[in-house]
């Protein structure tokens, strides 16, 4: 496959641009010939786009979900193996997974299940920033290497109006203290997923007390912040040339105070299409769906993020980031080590509830099928990605420690070869006995899908030629 080469974006001052550029929203709203000129080669390069995938639904799990107790369960292992939960057959004959995931059991027949899903780190910033980026990184990169949505997104550019790499809603942070790991990083800061969420109110999961028994009901407003108008300013203004250069100097000058100028300079004219744009402003209006379809995702978190991320796919959106996996009201999700600090019960109650793993089955199942009714699951490569598995031997307060050695994850859309299990974990779930895939793997895989070479260079911010990927292939028989 010839290797993509994506031209530079000139550095530009975004005040300069304001001060100098004729800007109107119906014209264009990025004055820069550099950017001008990256535009025409997306363009370009969305023409001759030989992917089967079009786009992608990363279903982000971070904090390390249990595979036993979701789809690689071990009912014929000791009780400090399996837990009390039992295991449910699916549509494909000899598979079986928990009984937490009787949804996704049902729609079997349209995933392919990786069960050998491994890699050497039980550390949970270095195993997350592997999995979002495909690259093996040391305490001092944790923010360097950009995240795969950030090649798709440096690539392929913007679609219909919609950022390159959204993340629904993007504010969940590992820690303590909490890290973003969402990061363009090599390729610049223009490049971090656009975060619907905006900054969270409370972004360490660890502060405030967290209820025994908390409801997973939940009506999550994921409106982005940049389409609620400040007092007084109305859309109609906005579209006014005078009105929209007030408007852009102001958020300039905040921006800049903010040292939030990088990003938003990459991000400015897409958030500028999101307020004059009724469609793509409905886009992000979950409300607007009918309720019987909210009840079959779920009225939960992650049931809204998954509608949400299907809207915007249905919109036109590249690259959507499913995040779920700290949070103020459930603590750490999925690191289910049952501390003390931590509230949960057993590991085999925690799975069963609406916020774990039964909601998140409930989910994903109801996504996949909404986007198969579309039409849109043929054009829509979809993965669901934890940092790793959990210990089989569940730990003296019920809980289940990181394992790095072993995970599931599955594939679904866009040429997927659905209806199988690759791989296979040993009686205890512990270790592959097949060969195992790890992150840069996956990325390879989600490359691939794409049409996009890992293994060819694009430039960072430096100018140089660094390759996409420097390890890993496209995982056999998945594609």
């Amino acid at each position: 496959m010839k290797p993509f080469t994506q031209p530079v974006i000139g550095n530009v001052s975004r005040r300069d641009a304001l001060r100098v550029g004729s800007i109107t929203v119906s014209g264009g709203l990025l004055p820069a010939i550099g950017i001008r000129k990256a535009a025409a080669a997306r363009t370009n390069l969305e023409r001759d786009h030989p992917g089967k995938a079009q786009s992608v639904i990363f279903l982000w799990m971070g904090g390390g979900v249990t595979h036993i107790d979701s789809l690689d369960p071990k009912p014929e292992a000791p009780a400090e193996i399996r837990g009390t939960l039992g295991a449910i057959d699916t549509k494909l004959p000899g598979v079986q997974f928990c009984e937490t995931c009787p949804n996704l059991a049902k729609i079997s027949d349209d995933l392919a299940v990786v069960r050998s899903f491994s890699h050497d780190s039980n550390d949970h910033l270095l195993s997350q920033v592997y999995t979002l980026s495909g690259r093996k990184v040391t305490r001092a990169q944790l923010f360097t290497e950009p995240n795969i949505g950030s090649f798709v997104s440096h690539l392929y550019g913007t679609r219909n109006g919609l950022p390159g790499y959204v993340a629904v809603p993007g504010i969940t942070r590992p820690g303590p203290p909490p890290h973003n790991l969402f990061v363009g990083g090599w390729l610049g800061a223009q490049y971090a997923p656009f975060a619907i969420g905006g900054q969270p109110e409370q972004p360490d999961f660890t502060v405030g007390d967290k209820e025994a028994n908390p409801s997973p009901m939940c009506d999550e407003d994921l409106q982005p912040q940049v389409l609620a108008m400040p007092d007084g300013v109305s859309v109609t203004r906005v579209d006014r040339r005078a009105g929209l250069r007030e408007q852009l100097e102001t958020a300039a000058y905040k921006a800049e105070a903010a040292r939030t100028f990088e990003t938003m300079d990459g991000h400015y004219s897409n958030a500028l299409r999101l307020l004059t744009s009724s469609g793509i402003r409905n886009a992000f209006d979950i409300n607007a769906e009918a309720g019987k379809i909210r009840d079959t995702y779920g009225r939960t978190k992650i049931g809204g993020r998954c509608l949400m991320a299907r809207r915007l796919v249905e919109a036109g959106a590249r690259f959507v980031m499913v995040d779920y996996g700290y949070d103020p009201d459930y603590g750490n999700l999925w690191d289910n080590h049952n501390a003390p600090s931590q509230n949960f019960p057993h590991i085999s109650e925690t799975c069963k509830r609406g916020y774990h793993v039964a909601g998140m089955d409930r989910a994903f199942a109801a996504l996949i099928s909404d986007l198969k009714d579309r039409g849109l699951l043929d054009s829509t490569l979809v993965v669901f990605l934890t940092e790793f598995g959990r210990t089989p031997k569940i730990n003296a307060r019920g809980g289940r420690d990181h394992w790095g050695a072993c995970g599931s994850v599955f594939f679904t859309g866009a040429g997927t070869q659905v209806g199988q299990v690759i791989g296979a974990s040993d009686a205890q779930a512990a270790y592959p006995t097949t060969r195992s895939w790890g992150p840069a793997d996956i990325a390879a895989s989600i490359y691939a899908a794409m049409g996009i070479d890992p293994e060819s260079r694009v430039r960072d911010i430096q100018n140089r030629p660094v390759p996409i990927l420097d390890h890993g292939s496209c995982i056999e028989g998945l594609l």
